[in-house]
């Protein structure tokens, strides 16, 4: 059965004809009956554009209105606003509305119509386009795109559009333009983490070629029609300027005389009716003969009159200005139907633009609350839902330091669980596939109903593609995607609470998330428990999820019985009698209203009696047996956190350290690979230098023997024999200075400079920096590394001829010290100085790094670094080579510190740095 109909309606001067038609379509589906109307519109007949040869535009929208004829659709959506109210969802989508930047995406979410999506697969695309929002590098230049879906939809009904909103119109198309290309500008040719972003442009028309048609057209700063919009336009207009020049000048000319006649004060020009014309005395009006009066002053003492040589021209301009209005309408008509004629590219391109926009705001909002991407977990694994340190986002809004939102005003429900200004406890949600029901348990305003509200409100978030807030330790591994989320939060009445329940029921699945709150409560506590109890076994079958709130302890007795029941409780300190806001999971929890009643002063003796009640109701529970337990459980578990984390902390400081020296020993390997390469090099120089001077000993010689009698042979000879000898004991080393191999490892005495081989470094070579010690240590570097090596543990690899003839000097020194030997008192001091430092490693923390600074600044920060060690402390001082201002001034603060008991230069294992030892 259908119909259609056809109504001319007038319009103004533009008549309209609609076209209507009614269908009911017969189906042989199963689905509910669908009424569909159809409204095809517009065929616009104007008298402007007669002028173009038959010209008629016939537009035709096609709008299709679904309305469900069930009762259950309207239960589900009366359902989910209820839900989404429980939840506070209108205030979450207020808070997005701080981020976005055009006018629909903010009354989009201020309304709480933020996009949800439908399944998983649109879910993730949302959260794939918060995800590349979250990187771009500066916010999306949404500016100049404007809400023009008013204007367009009058444009469709006929309605003739002003200047100003035509200029709405091209400045949107071209807003939307240049998102797009900054879009395109960010993501580059090769990054794909935009792409989601990008993906929403996809098939899109910009309409460049409209937005040129009216930027040609009209001026939008001037909101005026301009000439170039059409050859007619511009031809009136000149007529129209050149017959104003003619009558300007005619009127200037009459109103100059009628001034010189005494017919006017001044002379005067105006426009009355629509016509031009010159003011003139009433006493004088035969000055202008033949003039009409057109208008007179109030007095009646001024008329004005049009002259009659200007009747011609007023008639030229009135006609000209019809002409020009008729154009421009003509004009202004066409870009209404080109409008019209687009209205699908608009409206696509438009929404396309918004959902861009509430991606870029749920990115901006992502950031602010520090959120985390939420995952979907799938069956196959363990938990349904994993998340560990999730926070209510409105209740952690009055905490937060840098809130951006204007509109604070928004009543948070359960903002009594929490002290205002407080961040909420972070909660760890742990929920096994194979639970279907959980009962949590605990005191009043211990935070039971947060707690379920941030699981579902968590769900719906990441539905909408909204990151979820967690804390410092976050860990979000899966949540169940749920199909159809249903709250139930405490009602005044029984009857209204348990009439929600019955809705629910009727619609719930296997892909809904239900959400009861004080299940049962406001009634009889038996029938109360026996009806809950039915209620949870009926749910288990038929829901994905089910979370409950309770404070009857029959229904955590449920889990002994089926293990698709799971208990959680709200931790509650006996000592201080007050909620700690923590889920334990697996346990079970007590109201404590005899421990909340004494707290508050309650006389004792009624708390007596009424724990001899809760003996005699309850005989086999032995109540106070069971908190202790629960308490000393509780003490364990916090001892064992507290182990955890201080094991963790040393754990993460170890690594931290291994990581340095490894770096270290990889440094020092590319030292070693230098030093070698230089040695060898100072070696090559040195037999240079010794075969340079053999040579001259050899020509000296040869150079003598040919001037020298037979007489002076042997004087000539014993001389280069003596000159040579003396050469070879210069570089022969001695039999202290090298080593003999291992029979004589025990005689070797390191000294200073010598380059050995330790046993417990792998083969590597050190260099000994300080002389053995009456015990037969001493100390040795290995790259930035001193170690502290007993003489036995060591092996004489070389030495250099630097380090010979300081072990020269320091032999020397040691026959002198053996001539005037020190005290023994001063010897032992200074090993016992020398051993309370230690190893010199290096680490980030013992070191201050000088190099870029200014000498003030440097200064500053080495006495700072100096009063800030410990005592006995190594600290290396990297000052660089630089022009050494930096160094010298480091070397002299170090040589005055009354703290610094020694420091040592740099050498070539340590370029750059100096060491200092801290009394």
């Amino acid at each position: 059965m259908g119909g259609s109909h056809c109504f001319l309606l007038p319009r103004g001067k533009t008549p309209t004809l609609l076209f209507s038609i009614d269908a009911i379509p017969v189906s042989t589906s199963p689905e509910p009956r669908v009424s569909t109307r159809i409204v095809l519109s517009r065929v616009s007949v104007s008298k402007l554009f007669r002028e173009k040869p038959r010209a008629l535009r016939l537009e035709a929208r096609a709008t299709v209105t679904r309305i469900p004829e069930t009762a259950d659709s309207r239960v589900s959506e009366e359902l989910r606003r209820e839900t989404e109210e429980s939840l506070q969802w209108r205030s979450v989508c207020s808070q997005v509305a701080a981020f976005a930047s055009t006018s629909a995406g903010r009354a989009m979410c201020e309304s709480g119509e933020l996009p949800i999506g439908a399944d998983r697969e649109e879910s993730e695309r949302l959260l794939d386009q918060t995800a590349a929002a979250v990187l771009l590098p500066e916010p999306l230049d949404f500016s100049g795109v404007d809400d023009v879906s008013e204007i367009v939809r009058s444009a469709v009904a006929g309605e003739l559009l002003t200047v100003r909103e035509l200029c709405a119109v091209e400045r949107s198309l071209r807003a939307a333009g240049r998102v797009f290309e900054q879009l395109k500008q960010v993501s580059g040719d090769s990054d794909s983490r935009y792409s989601p972003l990008l993906c929403i442009f996809q098939d899109c028309d910009f309409l460049t070629e409209l937005a040129q048609n009216i930027e040609f057209c009209v001026d939008c700063t001037l909101s005026i029609v301009l000439d170039r919009a059409s050859k007619k336009l511009e031809s009136i207009r000149m007529d129209r300027k050149v017959n104003m020049e003619k009558l300007d000048s005619l009127l200037k000319k009459v109103s100059i005389r009628v001034f010189q006649a005494g017919g006017i004060d001044s002379p005067l020009i105006t426009k009355r009716r629509s016509r031009m014309c010159v003011g003139v005395k009433a006493s004088h009006k035969s000055l202008l003969p033949e003039g009409i009066v057109l208008s007179s002053s109030s007095s009646g003492m001024t008329y004005f009159m049009e002259p009659r040589d200007a009747v011609d021209l007023n008639n030229m301009e009135v006609k000209l200005l019809s002409d020009e209005k008729a154009e421009e309408i003509a004009i202004l008509g066409f870009l209404t139907s080109e409008i019209a004629g687009s209205e699908g590219e608009i409206k696509h391109l438009m929404n396309k633009i918004v959902e861009l926009d509430l991606a870029s705001a749920r990115g901006a909002y992502s950031l602010w609350i520090h959120g985390m991407r939420p995952t979907f977990t799938r069956e196959n694994e363990n938990l349904s839902v994993d998340i560990e340190g999730i926070q209510h986002p409105v209740l952690l809004e009055p905490s937060l330091k840098r809130l951006k939102m204007v509109k604070s005003s928004e009543a948070v429900e359960d903002s009594s669980e929490f002290p205002i200004g407080e961040p909420p406890v972070p909660l760890d949600i742990k929920i096994g596939h194979a639970t279907k029901v959980v009962v949590i348990s605990g005191p009043n305003t211990g935070g039971k109903t947060a707690t379920m509200k941030t699981l579902g409100l968590a769900s719906l978030m990441s539905k909408a593609g909204l990151f979820c807030l967690l804390s410092l330790r976050p860990h979000f591994h899966g949540l169940v995607r749920f199909l159809l989320i249903l709250v139930i939060t405490s009602l005044s009445t029984f009857s209204g609470h348990i009439s929600r329940l019955r809705k629910i029921i009727n619609v719930v699945s296997k892909e809904s998330l239900v959400l009861v709150d004080e299940i049962g409560s406001g009634t009889d506590p038996s029938e109360g428990v026996a009806l809950s109890t039915s209620i949870l076994q009926y749910l288990c079958d038929r829901v994905g999820l089910a979370v409950v709130t309770t404070h009857y302890a029959d229904l955590s007795r449920l889990k002994a019985v089926d293990s698709r029941f799971e208990n959680a409780a709200m931790e509650f300190c006996t000592e201080t009698l007050q909620p700690t806001y923590r889920i334990l999971w697996g346990s079970t929890g007590s109201s404590n209203a005899l421990s909340v009643a004494k707290s508050i002063g309650f006389d004792q003796k009624v708390l007596d009696r009424a724990q001899e009640w809760v003996e005699m109701l309850m005989p086999d529970k032995q109540k106070e047996r069971q908190g202790l337990l629960y308490q000393s459980l509780l003490e364990e578990r916090s001892r064992l956190e507290y182990q955890a984390k201080k094991a963790a902390s040393v754990l993460s400081d170890v690594k931290k350290l291994y990581d340095e020296i490894h770096s270290e020993a990889e440094d020092l390997d590319r030292r070693e690979v230098a030093l070698k390469a230089k040695e060898t090099q100072l070696i090559q120089q040195e037999l240079k230098v010794v075969k340079s001077q053999m040579d001259s000993i050899v020509k000296n010689f040869e150079n003598r023997l040919q001037n020298a009698t037979p007489d002076q042979f042997n004087s000539i000879m014993r001389e280069a024999e003596a000159a040579i000898a003396s050469l070879v004991a210069a570089h022969t080393p001695t039999d202290d200075m090298f080593d003999e191999g291992t029979e004589n490892q025990n005689s070797y005495v390191p000294q200073i400079g010598d380059k050995v081989y330790v046993k417990g470094l792998g083969g590597k070579l050190a260099t000994v920096v300080e002389e053995p010690g009456e015990d037969g240590v001493t100390v040795v570097r290995y790259g930035k590394i001193k170690v502290r090596v007993k003489k036995n543990d060591m092996k004489l690899f070389q030495r250099t001829m630097k380090d010979m003839a300081v072990t020269t000097s320091r032999l020397i020194k040691g026959q002198e010290q053996k001539k005037y030997p020190r005290r023994p008192s001063m010897e032992a001091k200074e090993n016992e100085e020398e051993a309370s430092f230690g190893p010199a490693v290096r680490t980030s923390k013992n070191t201050v790094d000088l190099r870029g600074m200014r000498v003030e600044e440097a200064s500053h920060r080495l006495q700072m670094a100096i009063s800030g060690s410990r005592s006995r402390q190594v600290l290396f001082v990297v000052h660089g080579m630089g022009s050494g201002a930096v160094k010298a001034s480091a070397l002299n603060i170090l040589r005055n510190h009354p703290r610094v008991a020694k420091f040592e230069e740099e050498s070539p294992m340590n370029y750059g740095c100096t060491i200092a030892y801290i009394k």
